[in-house]
């Protein structure tokens, strides 16, 4: 599919970033490690919503170590406020406790909210813990939990598209844009 070369969001415009096709092909590769790493080892993967659905949904089309997906929220809001913390997860209703838990997120900014996320599971006892991210800012990423499967390193800025969104706009773009500075 052919990318659009700008799309405009409430009241900002963003370029194109990572192609659909891109992203598809990493994917595959991320499958494939996937696959080798766990197959046999009965994974669950925990997808962090709302931004990782797509994600998560295109990831596990392409798995076959026959992998259980879960989605979890966060919970980090007083109000309408950001509380600035993450105080639990929503929605998690498996057993953790011996088995393989792989958690999916669309990015990685400061890993703030990952490592409350990493704490909050590892309570769980899971066999083991690893994090699987679409998107890492290594400049910003001061996270105490490195991501062993990375779809794409970028640099610090703000995009869109494939989950990601802008006031809640964008995230249906089969694409990832970037900002228009």
């Amino acid at each position: 599919m052919t990318m659009r070369t700008a799309v405009h969001i409430h009241d900002l415009s963003f370029a194109p970033f990572i192609s659909e096709t891109t992203i598809q092909t990493r994917l595959k590769e991320l499958a494939s490690q996937l696959d080798t790493d766990y197959v046999g080892k009965d994974p669950i993967f925990l997808a962090v919503l709302n931004g990782a659905f797509m994600f998560a949904s295109d990831l596990f089309k392409l798995l076959n170590c026959q992998p259980e997906l879960s989605f979890v929220k966060v919970s980090s809001y007083v109000g309408t406020q950001s509380s600035g913390r993450v105080d639990e997860l929503i929605g998690l209703q498996t057993a953790l406790k011996g088995r393989h838990v792989i958690i999916i997120e669309d990015i990685l900014d400061t890993g703030v909210t990952m490592d409350k996320i990493f704490t909050l599971l590892h309570a769980e006892q899971p066999a083991s813990l690893a994090i699987c991210s679409l998107l890492l800012k290594p400049t910003s990423y001061k996270g105490k939990h490195q991501p062993k499967y990375i779809g794409f390193e970028i640099e610090d800025r703000f995009v869109v598209g494939y989950g990601l969104d802008y006031k809640e706009r964008g995230r249906e773009l089969s694409a990832v844009y970037q900002l228009i500075n």
